[in-house]
């Protein structure tokens, strides 16, 4: 059998034909770079804001007494209902109080009679007395009588109007405006004056909302107050909050924060705020829970990215900036809120940088892409909710 020898350069030539292809037959069968969505940050202005929980109450709530002791006869309100100031609401029985008027009138007539009497026999003791028929000391006698019964008129007429007072008291009537409780007490049963309570009355419009801030925030608010040339325990500073129920469906509620507490607790080291709402439709109750958003910034111009253009890099959150030749760079970023549908970048980012919105994995670091520029709306799909 008989070999070919090819010569060594002529074999080192070959090779070289044979790598280069292949080279070439590789990089054709590379993939192109994939398309990803890329767009400039949205750029506008924007107050930040904190978010706390707390709970309304009303501006005002009484608890209904009786002003004098007897049997409860009548209830004159359903259940829940809206009242108005001085709409009656119970009725104590009365007979008691009608004798007793009687017998303070009965007794002012005695009264009367008996100082016009005594009026009478002064003004004859004194002209006896003037013709040196009766004593001096006699007229003083007269005279003492006749002022007594003055003052047991006055007495008796004092008498008759506290009776007449007390009579008035029979009737409990609604001290204010707002929603009634349930009658807590049934007819029939013994009222004490002053002690037992009937029912409640709380007020619905406006209604105040409580919630407790703390240290490091109040401090940045009193800040915020002062730039805006107010004061946070007198009218709150005027900065605008921003209620949600626990009722998604309800959209929120506006209103501005209007007094804090004159000091720290020192077991918590929070301050309670109060925020105060119009509240026309009666929506909010007093004791329900909500979300509050505070200002705690002035308007300044804020970056704004959706959600989905976030990628996170171990501990870090990143995005993917895209340069002019399609190369992507992950950037890390410091996290803000949700505003207007799109989360605010606080730092890592200058607000001119393309990056990915749509596509995140197909990215990485140091790749190409072939990058697809849109326009993000000012408003995001979300806006309006707060995250």
């Amino acid at each position: 059998m008989s070999r070919t020898f090819i010569p060594a350069a002529k074999l080192g030539f070959a090779a070289a034909i044979f790598f280069t292809t292949a080279a070439l037959a590789q990089e054709a069968a590379a993939p192109p770079p994939p398309p990803v969505t890329v767009a400039k940050p949205v750029m506008r202005d924007i107050i930040d804001a904190d978010e706390y929980i707390g709970r309304f109450e009303a501006v005002d709530q009484v608890a209904v007494r009786s002003r004098v002791s007897g049997y409860l006869d009548t209830v004159h309100f359903k259940d829940g209902a809206l009242v108005k100031k001085g709409d009656p609401l119970f009725t104590i029985d009365q007979r008691p109080f009608v004798t007793a008027l009687d017998q303070a009138q009965a007794a002012l007539e005695v009264a009367k009679t008996t100082a016009t009497y005594a009026e009478a026999q002064y003004k004859r003791t004194e002209s006896l007395t003037g013709s040196g028929t009766l004593s001096v000391s006699t007229l003083d006698d007269q005279r003492r009588a006749f002022l007594a019964g003055q003052a047991s008129v006055r007495g008796a007429e004092a008498a008759v109007a506290s009776a007449k007072l007390d009579f008035a008291y029979t009737e409990i009537t609604a001290p204010q405006d707002g929603r009634i409780d349930r009658r807590l007490i049934s007819i029939g049963n013994l009222v004490n004056a002053n002690d037992t309570i009937l029912t409640t009355i709380v007020s619905l419009d406006p209604i105040d909302f409580y919630f407790d801030v703390d240290e490091r925030n109040l401090l940045s608010y009193a800040r915020t107050a002062r730039e805006r040339g107010s004061n946070l325990q007198e009218g709150g500073g005027g900065l605008e909050v921003t209620v949600r129920l626990t009722d998604s469906k309800e959209p929120p509620v506006k209103g501005k924060l209007d007094f804090s507490e004159n000091r720290l607790d020192a077991a918590t080291g929070t301050m309670r705020v109060r925020a105060r709402f119009d509240n026309p439709k009666f929506i909010l109750q007093p004791g329900l829970f909500g979300r509050v958003e505070v200002a705690a910034s002035n308007v300044y111009k804020g970056i704004l990215i959706p959600d989905d253009a976030i990628g996170s890099d171990q501990n870090e959150r990143v995005v993917y900036v895209v340069g002019d030749d399609g190369t992507v760079t992950a950037k890390p970023v410091r996290l803000g809120p949700k505003q207007y549908g799109y989360r605010v970048i606080r730092e890592g980012m200058s607000g001119d940088e393309t990056i990915v919105v749509n596509g995140l994995m197909r990215v990485r670091p140091g790749a190409k892409v072939k990058p697809e520029l849109i326009v993000l709306p000012p408003e995001g799909k979300e806006a309006g909710v707060s995250q």
